[in-house]
């Protein structure tokens, strides 16, 4: 009897074992049939043996997801009605499914964001709210911040957000915190790329020719970085006037004492009364000393120079910008800090320290080009200054649109206004027949006053 099992228990394993095979066997089959039909673009004809694969053998290869995406997002276009829905909850089912089946490389960051994406660009045929939008968005951002990076998503993201503070089902509160953490995760990304980009320029700057993968990450860079400023523009624009100061001032006045020891909120408190410019109000005043108390770090010393400029205190001023320098560690964020005191000094007409600190800032984040633009500002408005004759005068433009030229080069994002700066100077300088006529053709000029530099007339 126990034989009989025996041989009954084998003969039964083998047959799964026959039936395993000759399962993997059709799932590759089909596999390689709707792969090809999808990289065709016959995203009608790949459906049916990519339906099989995915419920037969969803763990056998990624190009189930990855293609199957293609395939679902074609129906989706071509369906409508009740259709449409029903292949649209299939995408938002298949990344879920991605995420069980191949969790190393689908992180829910990303493909949680792509589902409430999805769901927002259909919200009229779905019929979802709002706050149901902004919810799954919300959920995505909160379970997995380092990957939440699409430009567009954390744009609908803060969208949602302000759409519901004027619908009055989020508080100012609310709003202003959603800012700060989408503002704070966008310049996360800026750096992030900033960083990568930087290692490219520093070797084209050097003169060593780009590899074709270096030129295509270039290329990869650039874009992200495009798009984050164009998404962090947008932001600013979607929140507008209703970050004013008459807004702000009341809501901090009425959350200091609850949050006089929290550090987080400090700050943000203060960032934000600074950048609308709200720094008159004693409520700036408290914020700064509460946080520098608690928590000394870079941003509070910069608050702190902010407020001595105030009181006129410029030299004490530039003592805690230099301190906030000094207690900044990361290379992206100490390139701000000195970018943003040179552009205090420059509004102070001290035009050769806020170059001093607009190299540094260069120094430290090649890929910014506002620095460059900002320098040949300068230039361009001290040429009636520097120049010892009317001819050198005007040369002074030259140097500027060089400078301007430089931001265009470094900066993905100033490409069209540096070119304009820059054409714009190259107008006032000295032209051709005024070369020809003063026979400076090729020669240098020295400029002198805080300027400092060498220009040299073009050939003709």
């Amino acid at each position: 009897m126990k034989t009989k099992i025996t041989l009954l228990a084998v003969v039964l394993f083998l047959g799964f074992q026959v039936a395993h095979a000759q399962q993997n066997e059709e799932c590759m089959t089909k596999l390689s049939i709707f792969s090809e039909y999808a990289k065709a673009k016959n995203y009608d004809a790949a459906y049916e043996p990519w339906m099989y694969v995915r419920t037969t053998c969803p763990k056998l290869h990624k190009a189930i997801y990855s293609q199957g995406e293609d395939i679902l997002e074609h129906k989706i276009d071509k369906a409508s009605g009740a259709e449409k829905v029903n292949f649209i909850n299939d995408l938002v089912k298949l990344y879920k499914e991605r995420q069980a089946n191949f969790a190393s490389d689908s992180p829910s960051g990303e493909f949680e964001t792509k589902s409430c994406q999805l769901q927002y660009d259909n919200r009229d045929v779905l019929g979802l709210s709002d706050l149901e939008l902004y919810n799954c968005f919300d959920a995505a951002f909160k379970a997995d911040k380092e990957n939440f990076t699409n430009p567009k998503s954390l744009y609908t993201y803060f969208s949602l957000m302000v759409d519901l503070y004027d619908a009055k089902t989020k508080t100012a509160g609310e709003l202003f915190d959603k800012y700060d953490d989408v503002s704070e995760k966008i310049q996360t990304e800026i750096g992030n790329y900033s960083e990568k980009l930087n290692v490219i320029i520093e070797k084209e700057e050097a003169g060593t020719a780009l590899t074709r993968k270096e030129s295509s990450y270039q290329r990869s860079y650039e874009s992200y970085l495009k798009a984050y400023d164009q998404v962090s523009s947008a932001v600013d624009k979607k929140l507008g006037d209703r970050a004013n100061c008459e807004n702000l001032i009341p809501l901090y006045e009425k959350g200091f004492e609850e949050n006089k020891n929290n550090a987080q909120w400090l700050q943000r408190a203060a960032g934000k009364m600074s950048e609308k410019e709200c720094t008159d109000d004693p409520m700036f005043f408290k914020l700064v000393n509460a946080y520098h108390k608690i928590s000394p770090s870079a941003n509070s010393a910069y608050y702190l120079g902010i407020l001595k400029d105030k009181e006129g205190k410029t030299n004490e001023a530039l003592s805690f910008y230099e301190q906030a320098v000094g207690l900044e560690t990361d290379n992206f964020k100490k390139a701000r800090l000195n970018e943003k005191i040179g552009d205090k000094l420059k509004g102070k007409g001290r035009y050769g320290s806020a170059r001093e600190y607009y190299m540094k800032s260069l120094k430290l984040n090649p890929s910014n080009g506002r620095p460059h633009l900002r320098i040949a500002a300068m230039y361009s408005s001290s040429a009636n200054d520097c120049g010892d004759s009317n001819f050198n005068k005007r040369a002074v433009f030259w140097l500027a649109a060089d400078e301007a030229e430089k931001a265009g080069r470094v900066d993905p994002t100033l490409k069209s206004v540096a070119a304009q700066t820059a054409a714009s100077y190259r107008g006032n300088a000295p032209q051709k027949q005024e070369i020809f006529q003063s026979g400076k053709s090729g020669e240098k000029i020295s400029v002198g006053c805080w300027i400092g530099r060498t220009i040299t007339v073009p050939k003709i």
